[in-house]
């Protein structure tokens, strides 16, 4: 799940050849005087995605974490929802006794508020362009080609 930071020259778009999972989860600082009381939540999703980095058959293809002051967010993408929601439900990994952790301690408590979303991204159902970037996104998580040709519009990429 390598974070290159090459760039790659011209305008390129994503290849899928089987659906992709893109799963976006956040969480918001809605009181910060009690941050003390929920820290240890705080510290939760950089070690499971360092899990994640150390297990790449549990389907994590990329990902990009992301501040916006009050919120936080990480922007995932999956090879597949069976292999997102079996890391989810694996009491073995640091999410599921993390997830009771939190109905525990912190779910009656508007200290934090938590969220995610999650799309399946089909092959030819989506469109993007990278232009003199490293891979980043559909791309860091697929392969990227060069946006000519019938790729080169936007309209022409959703029916490529």
């Amino acid at each position: 799940m390598e974070h290159s930071t090459t760039i790659v020259p011209g305008r390129m778009t994503a290849r899928i050849d089987k659906p992709v999972v893109l799963f976006l989860i956040g969480m918001r600082f809605n009181r910060l005087r009690t941050f003390p009381k929920y820290l240890w939540f705080t510290r939760l999703m950089p070690s499971m995605l360092a899990e994640l980095e150390q297990k790449p058959e549990a389907g994590l293809l990329w990902f990009r974490n992301y501040i916006s002051w009050p919120n936080l967010m990480v922007q995932q993408y999956w090879e597949s929802l069976d292999k997102l929601l079996a890391y989810s439900a694996d009491g073995s990994a640091l999410h599921q006794p993390a997830w009771g952790r939190y109905l525990r301690q912190l779910s009656k408590d508007d200290s934090i508020g938590i969220w995610h979303e999650t799309y399946l991204i089909e092959p030819g159902r989506y469109e993007c362009i990278y232009a003199n970037m490293p891979p980043y996104g559909l791309g860091a998580a697929s392969k990227i080609v060069k946006a000519e040709g019938r790729l080169a519009a936007a309209k022409d990429r959703f029916a490529a």
